[in-house]
């Protein structure tokens, strides 16, 4: 790198560490301030700090992978989720914020009672502490060490190391709140630096409307097409994307129900209604303002750079082939902002599943406050080992992605059914969860496509669970009636109904609109955006933010 770029990449850390300090003046004397502020975080600060954990330095390359290998239509594979995150924050956001539990997990022994409420409580914080958080943060490392491969001659692990240092010490200083101040600043910075990336790489490929001829000749057939039906793989595929996946399994951000660092921010909010305009935020920056300018430099990438058999290496490539100095020290920061806000969430998520739940009246976890929260440092710094420790053992970001999307398939229906059938048990879940894995395992073995062992195993899930359900002794009537009390369950109304079809369609308009208007079909994107205009004003209308 360049001297400027050095400067610049300095600067970045002296202010994260400065913004870490300034929020480790927050006094942290319980567990519930040290995991979730005291409950006091407005809906911005926490929907920002949502999408920047989404945000990590692995992103831009899988997004830029799957564009180049399966077209733009190709990105549906998590576009789908978007009536998942919609559903959260419609339906569910409220009901998290009501519960006043401190982790999901901890909803087991709220919801239901006995022996097998506290065993479900402490093995699925355990199981998404370890495996499935190790598995994430392992995939997101994984992704910035290709990223630094490119830009460094340095031993990787020395790279990750010292990030994961650095990280791990205004974590350790200053809780959540550092984590969600740290995160707003990083998206900013992160945001920026995509955006000025992907206007130099416009103009690298010649401009909007060359940029997209020259990629229509590298790309799949109908690959620069932006709706889902014109993928050019088998139909079926797009057909298990939006109608079974967004449901069927449970995936980091976008939980059916709302689950892990999403509801631990929703419940981190000042009340229901920021609960509620935190989730829509999220889901807005999430699927409407990030996707774009990775996919514009993905197009220039592929039309203009030569690439070999790693088509996610073409996004970091043209950082190195086209930024002068200086604003590409500033790309540079930005990739570190990425991977430090997701790996800073991640730590302090996972340490409350092992410090609030899984060890919880334990022989093994300090008593008093202090004791705990300094338990809870030592716990971050374990998971950080952890979590290199798996990332040499993944090759793509990819791969991540589809493995946690198999190994959750057909839990996702019992996670939006617990607030509402009674007759659903702890034993419910755990069914659920143990023979996704199995019917996972199996599958794998079967040689299948992804979307086919998918449908396959959300299927014998959801008929093993559902008669589990039936077979097991029903929660105590008393445990229900205190759950009830508190969270207040009702049936949906039809009116939150359409307020959620068209909360989901305007966040599809929105990308789409912005599609064609980079494309230059500026009277459909203007249609698009006249219904996203008509469809937020009634969202905001029937969901009455306050």
């Amino acid at each position: 790198m360049h001297f400027t770029d050095i400067l610049v990449v300095a600067s970045y850390f002296l202010v994260t560490l400065g913004v870490g300090i300034f929020a480790s003046r927050k006094k942290n004397e319980t567990t519930e301030d040290y995991f979730l502020s005291g409950r006091k975080i407005p809906w911005h600060l926490a929907g920002l700090s949502m999408v920047a954990t989404t945000f990590a330095a692995d992103t831009p390359l899988a997004v830029t992978g799957i564009t180049v290998e399966r077209g733009i239509a190709g990105n549906f594979l998590w576009l789908s989720l978007i009536p998942a995150g919609i559903m959260t924050a419609v339906f569910y956001a409220r009901l998290w914020r009501r519960s006043g539990v401190v982790t999901d997990a901890e909803f087991a022994t709220l919801r239901y009672s006995g022996k097998s409420a506290v065993f479900l409580r402490r093995f699925r914080a355990l199981y998404l502490a370890l495996p499935v958080n190790l598995i994430i943060m392992g995939w997101v490392t994984t992704g910035m060490a290709k990223v630094m491969s490119v830009f460094f001659d340095y031993p990787m692990w020395l790279t990750l190391a010292t990030l994961y240092a650095f990280t791990v010490l205004y974590i350790i200083l200053s809780g959540l709140w550092g984590v969600v101040l740290t995160d707003v600043l990083q998206f900013i910075i992160a945001m920026a630096g995509c955006i000025i990336l992907a206007l130099i790489a416009t103009e690298k490929a010649g401009g909007l409307s060359t940029l997209w001829v020259k990629a229509a000749l590298q790309l799949p057939p109908s690959g620069t097409e932006v709706y889902p039906w014109y993928y050019s793989g088998p139909f079926y595929v797009v057909c298990v994307w939006l109608g079974i996946q967004w449901w069927a399994s449970w995936y980091p951000g976008f939980e059916p129900g709302g689950g892990g660092y999403v509801v631990q921010r929703l419940l981190s909010t000042k009340n229901e209604n920021h609960a509620v305009g935190a989730a829509i935020l999220f889901n807005i920056l999430h699927f409407v303002v990030r996707p774009w300018p990775w996919i514009i430099t993905a197009l220039a990438a592929v039309a203009v750079l030569p690439h070999g058999i790693d088509k996610e290496l073409l996004y970091p490539q043209a950082i190195q082939e086209w930024l002068p100095p200086g604003i590409k020290g500033l790309l540079i920061a930005a990739f570190l902002a990425a991977f430090m806000s997701t790996i800073a969430t991640h730590l302090n998520w996972g340490a409350s599943y092992i410090v609030h739940d899984v060890l919880q009246d334990t022989r093994f976890l300090p008593q008093s406050d202090s004791g705990k929260i300094w338990f809870s440092r030592v716990v971050i710094l374990f998971l950080a080992f952890g979590a290199i420790g798996v990332s040499f053992l993944m090759t793509s970001v990819s791969q991540g992605w589809e493995l946690i999307l198999m190994l959750s398939a057909g839990t996702g229906p019992v996670y939006l059914l617990r607030w509402y059938w009674k007759r659903i048990t702890a034993w419910s879940e755990i069914a659920a969860m143990a023979s996704s894995l199995l019917y996972s395992l199996v599958a794998l073995r079967l040689g299948y496509a992804q979307e086919t062992r998918l449908v396959f195993v959300a299927l014998l899930t959801t008929a093993t669970w559902v008669a589990v359900t039936f077979l097991v002794k029903p929660t105590s009537y008393l445990q229900l009636e205190s759950f009830e009390k508190k969270v207040k369950p009702k049936p949906w109304k039809l009116s939150e109904m359409a307020v959620f079809l068209l909360a989901v369609a305007a966040i599809y308009a929105s990308f789409f609109a912005l599609g064609e208007l980079l494309k230059g079909n500026y009277i459909i994107a203007f249609i698009h955006a006249t219904f996203v205009l008509i469809a937020s004003f009634l969202t905001a209308h029937f969901l009455k933010f306050s």
